[in-house]
């Protein structure tokens, strides 16, 4: 019986380091899941960089990991079975008895593990999980594939969702990064004008390969300006975290428009109420999801054919990965992967 595993550990905020762990045992109401593959995310930064409050050091970060079932100390639910493939994301599982879980709002428990910040995460060959956060992963979608849909997609599948737009409506896309990508590929598979906003025409072919059906490029372009053009956004969703620049779209928005933020900026937004009563306008966060809809957009990835495009690095580069990731070099996830023995 294996006794220790490998882990990329931040020892304190910046130093990633490989270390050597006691295999721990699952307590009640967790599993032991062997990682098969863990995705970099810009969350991520939170607790390797020590800008996120409340971390305790050391901790092993990553939220988007997929594995197999390796050891429970309770019976599983009626929909797992031993050895299953599952996944967690950021969300690390719900308590079941605070106000919100009673209200069905599991995304938004109030006792609720943030998986690699308040608890180890997957950056590692194994982690533990709370049994509410597993979400079932489909056979036919690699462990590689699915691990950044556990965020990324998630975030921006659900933000679309939530935006309530309808076939045929103008979508904008802040950000063609990690989040952004995605976002191109779900709102085009639901039917909508697909606006692209990034920087730089070097992206150009490849957001438009993706499903946009048109790409504003910022450096030579009036963003807002050319989306009035289009007829103005019943949608705009904003990937990116600088909030000033997120402001200024607000006038792009159509009378009853929504503006969905998923990028967490560190800067208020600057919103002008006369813009905003006159016509109407809403803003609304999104937070990622519970584990039964990180299903159904893991499902939905499977029937719309909607994939991150993905480098993938063994757990031993942990450290490169992630500064790639961080430089913004890296087109569009880093994943890594974690062979076993």
């Amino acid at each position: 019986m294996k006794e220790t595993y490998k882990a990329i550990q931040v020892t304190r905020p910046g130093v990633l380091e490989m270390i050597e762990k006691d295999l721990p045992e699952p307590g009640p109401g967790e599993v032991l899941i062997k990682v098969e593959a863990c995705g970099i995310c810009g969350a991520d930064a939170g607790a390797i960089e020590g800008m996120e409050k409340g971390v305790e050091y050391p901790r092993v970060p990553g939220h988007e990991v997929v594995g197999t079932l390796y050891k429970t100390s309770d019976p599983l639910p009626a929909w797992l079975k031993p050895g299953q493939r599952v996944g967690v994301g950021r969300l690390g599982g719900h308590c079941n008895v605070c106000e919100q879980c009673r209200l069905g709002h599991f995304n938004l428990c109030q006792n609720q593990p943030v998986t690699g910040s308040s608890r180890d995460g997957g950056y590692a060959e194994y982690m533990l999980a709370r049994t509410t956060g597993l979400v079932a992963i489909p056979d036919d979608l690699s462990s590689v594939d699915a691990a950044p849909l556990l965020c990324a997609g998630i975030a921006t599948f659900n933000a679309l969702k939530k935006s309530h737009a309808q076939a045929g409506d103008t979508v904008v896309i802040l950000g063609m990064g990690g989040l952004g990508h995605l976002a191109v590929q779900y709102a085009r598979k639901m039917g909508f004008c697909v606006v692209a906003v990034g920087r730089g025409d070097d992206i150009a072919e490849e957001v438009m390969a993706l499903g946009a059906h048109h790409y504003i490029d910022t450096h030579s372009q009036d963003a807002v300006e050319t989306i009035k053009a289009l007829g103005g956004a019943e949608v705009i969703l904003s990937t990116i975290t600088d909030s000033p620049a997120v402001s200024a779209f607000l006038p792009a928005l159509v009378p009853q428009g929504r503006f969905m933020i998923v990028g967490v900026g560190k800067e208020p937004l600057t919103l002008m109420p006369g813009v905003m009563i006159g016509r109407e306008l809403t803003v609304s966060g999104a937070i990622t999801g519970t584990a039964i809809e990180l299903e159904k957009a893991l499902k939905f990835s499977l029937l719309a054919d909607v994939r991150a495009m993905i480098e993938t690095r063994p757990l031993a580069q942990a450290q490169q990965a992630y500064e790639k990731m961080r430089s913004g070099q890296a087109k569009f996830r880093m994943v890594l992967t974690v062979e076993h023995s």
